[in-house]
């Protein structure tokens, strides 16, 4: 059995929250799966209460741990990996093999403000669909997603029906824009009250905000504002060193 080394320079809460991720990844602890009280892991390891709470403290705001008011601590779903690319979340949840799914929350046609005008390179005042929809996977709340898509690049779209439907295949299929770049925007946020409600999120949840700017042919056909659970959701990267020059 693993256990607790007190001449390492490692601190003993680290050493105990490296027990525990082993646990976890080795499927010991598995996904639901409460972990042993406080009292056990003090006992256990010959630690105290303190330091104990600081390695579970530290893998709840991890996201690898969440806590059950009343109930106990118990091993979190793995956070799904925010894709860093042009693809609809449709595309996205099928890939992971996980069942997408989509609610209408609001539908209309707004005049551009000078903001989104010129965010979508279009005249202020110009018409624009406004498409407010809550995303899901498997059952579960993800993400609300705000499109903003000019009414001359797709005049009848209001008509179209978009439950658990991916509209970048609508935009291909029926108007032809095929979205081929896009630039993104990524922030951290609280969560309003109305927003956290439908993500089933404690008041004040974490999220993260994504506003991406999607292009057919040049032309910006999207501008998007997303509410992702920062619960569930994590950023991957690729990190290269700089070509160096001579």
């Amino acid at each position: 059995m693993a256990h607790i080394d007190p001449d390492s320079p490692v601190p003993k809460y680290f050493q105990l929250r490296e027990i525990l991720l082993d646990l976890i990844d080795s499927d010991e602890l598995s996904i639901g799966a409460a972990i042993p009280s406080e009292r056990e892991l003090c006992q256990r390891f010959g630690l105290s209460r303190m330091t104990v709470r600081q390695a579970v403290d530290h893998l709840v705001s991890e996201g690898r741990l969440h806590r059950v008011p009343g109930k106990g601590t118990f091993v979190a779903r793995p956070k799904i990996e925010l894709a860093l690319q042009l693809t609809s979340f449709t595309d996205d949840m099928r890939a992971r093999g996980m069942v997408p799914g989509s609610r209408d929350l609001d539908r209309r046609i707004v005049r551009a403000s000078a903001h989104l005008a010129k965010e979508l390179g279009i005249q202020p005042g110009e018409e624009v669909h406004f498409i407010e929809r809550l995303r899901m996977a498997d059952g579960e709340p993800l993400s609300i997603e705000r499109a903003h898509i000019p009414v001359k690049l797709a005049p009848d779209l209001g008509s179209h029906d978009l439950s658990d439907k991916s509209l970048y295949e609508l935009l291909e299929s029926r108007y032809g824009l095929v979205m081929d770049a896009g630039e993104l925007t990524i922030d951290g946020g609280i969560a309003d009250p109305s927003d956290a409600d439908l993500l089933k999120l404690p008041r004040g949840g974490a999220v993260l905000l994504l506003q991406r700017r999607s292009f057919a042919g040049g032309v910006c056909a999207e501008l998007g504002v997303s509410t992702y659970r920062a619960d569930r959701y994590q950023l991957r990267t690729i990190l290269e060193m700089p070509v160096r020059r001579g």
